[in-house]
């Protein structure tokens, strides 16, 4: 069934077979459409353009799988829940904003806070979701956010001043969050976790990647919390009270197996106050508490200050419930600047190694320019 939205213009671009150098473009406009029939399964993927004053919600309750809205520039005061497959959501750059609604939102992101939701569950995600090009600003909890997906892809945009997250997602597997600008979040630029509202073991991500983001002003620039298989790579992280903070505990499966590498992260002096989990947060570069196989290598990691029990370059510190860190490698990294320390394991677990880092203080000392320690 297509819904109708009134006064709503979609562009349909039907995916052409070459006939012959035939080129044809179908332009449709939308009226009600009482009794319509669901498209046939080998129907074309089709182009819906949303203008401004119209609603991108109504585009997305009548896009199929396949399908890509195309919004032009503008703000636009709506909450968006998408459920729909290999949906495809793009804005023209930061001139597409989209910020709260005047009116209480009817739908159940609106209703949650939230600026735009990818949702399904863990037994049954939704795939293949990719959003674009926007601006999501305003929102009193997060600015985009799955739960329940497998391949969502947040690709250059921009998400500021909401109240929690910036951008994340739980519960998902193959995400990948590249070339985003994230920025003056409550919480985090970018948070990963397993489920943000249960205990339990860490779950495999198969493979979600954080890469080419600019992420500051936040209180954590990235956060991943019981995740395993996921890799962190050449951010540029700065201004938040933690650059990369690695959440795990004595859950099992334990957090772990991840990649931070090629990152930069500097001066992330602001200050965080303490909170019923954990002590106050100021001038930490990267930090690991709880976690397991992780391999923190080859990043730039300077001049991160602070008197906070994390504060420093890079930090092992005990987890929340007194888990250590195990079996992570620290490996040639370059660092300057940092205080109290550039490099400091402050839990002591088994098996972590500091190899061939660029640096000037450690704790203990012995863990700047050695071989292996």
């Amino acid at each position: 069934m297509v819904r109708s939205a009134p006064n709503f213009l979609f562009m349909r671009t039907p995916k052409l077979r070459h006939l012959a150098g035939l080129t044809a473009v179908l332009v449709i406009e939308l009226a009600q459409l009482p009794g319509a029939h669901a498209a046939p399964a080998d129907r074309a993927a089709t182009r819906h353009v949303v203008q401004p004053g119209q609603s991108i919600q109504a585009a997305v309750d009548a896009a199929a799988p396949g399908d890509t809205i195309e919004i032009r520039p503008g703000t636009y005061r709506e909450n968006l829940q998408i459920t729909t497959d290999r949906l495809t959501l793009r804005g023209a750059g930061g001139t597409t904003v989209l910020t709260p609604a005047e009116q209480p939102s009817d739908n159940a992101c609106g209703a949650a806070g939230h600026g735009i939701c990818v949702t399904g569950t863990a037994q049954d995600p939704v795939s293949d979701v990719r959003i674009s090009s926007l601006k999501v600003t305003g929102f009193a909890k997060n600015g985009i956010w799955g739960s329940g997906t497998d391949r969502m892809t947040v690709r250059d945009t921009v998400a500021e001043r909401n109240g929690q997250q910036g951008l994340g997602q739980e519960l998902s597997t193959r995400g990948a969050f590249v070339g985003n600008v994230s920025r003056n979040n409550g919480q985090s630029g970018v948070f990963l976790a397993n489920t943000i509202d249960a205990e339990g073991g860490a779950t495999d991500t198969l493979g979600t990647v954080v890469a080419g983001n600019e992420l500051s002003a936040n209180r954590n620039g990235v956060v991943v919390r019981r995740l395993r298989d996921l890799t962190v790579e050449r951010n540029t992280i700065t201004g938040n009270c933690a650059g990369v903070f690695v959440v795990g505990d004595e859950s099992t499966p334990r957090a772990g197996d991840l990649t931070v590498r090629l990152n930069t992260v500097t001066g992330n002096n602001a200050y965080c106050a303490a909170t019923d989990r954990l002590p106050f947060i100021q001038g930490a570069g990267i930090v690991l508490t709880g976690a397991e196989g992780t391999r923190v290598t080859a990043n730039q990691v300077h001049d991160n200050v602070g008197t906070s029990p994390m504060s420093g370059g890079i930090v092992l510190f005990t987890s929340v419930v007194g888990a250590p860190n195990a079996q992570n490698a620290i490996s040639q990294n370059v660092l300057s600047g940092n205080k109290p320390a550039d490099l400091a394991d402050r839990d002591n677990g088994p098996g972590n190694t500091f190899t061939a880092n660029v640096c000037a203080l450690s704790e203990p000392t012995g863990r700047c320019g050695t071989a292996a320690s």
